[in-house]
């Protein structure tokens, strides 16, 4: 059986490689993948002793197959007689150039998120296709567009450290689909960058990761349906995972360079730390708020916020910051019928309610919030 998760962390090196030989990004995330759908067909009947050099070999070989017939062939094999490059077996690791790459600000968020998936994270475009829903044909296309938009970019050009954790983060927001975790996939990815560049934003994107995820078994109940997560069973929440995320974010806040990824695991933290809901600090929470509206005047930040400033300081108190914000914001309403049900005004509530889940993103939060609506007026 063929080790997928070792052909996923080989593949940046291996591409990485041919592109030192002289190969374009385009031509060698081809003729990596073809490589891979090789050691899929071969590997089973026994793999190779060195896993990353028979990759190399024949990516190599499928470069130069598909540029044989190319005018510069002839230039690129020169090039690569003339210079030493890195072999199958040396230490030069290009993998986090690739990140930088994959997340080039000419790129859109979704074909960023897309090209790091195939090149980065060694997925078929066949699986990326069904973790985003959409036809295989759809996602190739956007790949291909991608990577004809880098292909001109020098390989050893500085990166942007901040695009590529938004890139993750848009990864791991996506969930899980299909027969790929994308979750998963993205946590697995940033421990990769954590391990190869001391960043503080790096280590709290992770630890941020890792908190939302230990929380994952309780977010829905046996029939599917959203649990808030006051009401989430906290004995099935990953206790492993919730330690690992405060000892990278312990870590992380002691280089003193926050950041928002940072501010907002500590809220996550926070939340975690409390054995019951009701247990939960929130006057550190709406302090952490703070911390994170300093950094990036995000609507979004303000609107959590205000519920936090509910929770720590009564209904009104949270009303009051809610009404400082624009209320065509996103879940905005939602969040006004909570305070409005903490208030005790159960008529606006309802209303408040019914009026969100005609807007929710997502079926899931719109049946939770029908029902919620429907819970209240039955007590009217």
């Amino acid at each position: 059986m063929v080790d997928e998760a070792l052909l996923r962390t080989l593949t940046p090196t291996v591409i990485g490689i041919l592109v030192r030989r002289g190969a374009d990004f385009a031509a060698a995330e081809d003729a990596v993948q073809d490589a891979l759908v090789e050691a899929v067909r071969v590997w089973p009947g026994g793999p190779p002793r060195d896993p990353q050099g028979w990759l190399v070999t024949v990516a190599w070989r499928k470069f130069l197959d598909a540029t044989r017939a190319d005018t510069s062939r002839q230039r690129r094999e020169v090039l690569v007689e003339a210079e030493p490059v890195a072999g199958p077996g040396e230490a030069v690791d290009d993998t986090l150039q690739l990140y930088f790459l994959c997340a080039h600000p000419s790129l859109t968020p979704a074909s960023a998120v897309a090209l790091t998936l195939r090149a980065v994270g060694g997925l078929t475009t066949r699986q990326i296709a069904q973790a985003y829903l959409v036809p295989e044909a759809t996602m190739a296309q956007r790949i291909s567009r991608a990577k004809r938009t880098v292909s001109g970019v020098q390989f050893n050009q500085p990166g942007d450290v901040a695009t590529v954790l938004r890139v993750l983060y848009l990864v791991f927001n996506e969930g899980y689909s299909g027969d790929v975790d994308l979750a998963a996939e993205a946590i697995r990815l940033t421990r990769q960058l954590a391990a190869k560049i001391n960043h503080a934003e790096v280590a709290g994107l992770l630890s941020l990761m890792l908190l939302h995820h230990a929380r994952r078994p309780a977010r829905t109940g046996p029939d599917g349906r959203l649990v808030p997560l006051a009401e989430q069973d906290r004995g099935r929440w990953n206790t492993r995972l919730i330690a690992e995320g405060v000892d990278v974010l312990q870590i992380a806040l002691a280089s003193d360079r926050l950041g928002e990824f940072q501010a907002q695991a500590a809220i996550a933290a926070l939340h975690a730390d409390a054995r019951k809901a009701e247990e939960t600090d929130w006057v550190q929470i709406v302090e952490w708020y703070d911390e994170l509206v300093r950094l990036t005047d995000s609507p979004v930040a303000r609107l959590n916020r205000a519920v936090a400033v509910g929770e720590a300081d009564g209904p009104r108190a949270g009303l009051a910051a809610l009404a400082e914000l624009d209320p065509a914001l996103p879940r905005y309403t939602a969040v006004a019928a909570y305070l409005h049900e903490r208030d005790g005004d159960l008529v606006t509530a309802a209303r408040l309610y019914a009026e969100a889940a005609r807007s929710a993103p997502n079926l899931p939060e719109r049946e939770h919030l029908t029902r919620q609506a429907a819970r209240l007026n039955l007590l009217k």
